[in-house]
């Protein structure tokens, strides 16, 4: 099963029982595809970026 979430929807693919599960269980959380979405692009993942320090000769 495939998920692509865009800023304006939801774009489900895969067997019509994943999604219908998938939809299920999105339901317990979300009352609205908005809300799914909003939720999707209001959290900012928060990378660390770290850089490898070279042995220095």
């Amino acid at each position: 099963m495939k998920i692509d979430i865009h800023p304006n929807g939801i774009r489900l693919t895969g067997k019509a029982w994943e999604i219908k599960a998938k939809l299920k269980e999105a339901q317990k959380h979300y009352l609205y595809v908005k809300e799914w979405t909003d939720a999707v692009y209001s959290t900012k993942p928060k990378l660390t970026l770290v850089a490898s320090k070279t042995p220095q000769k």
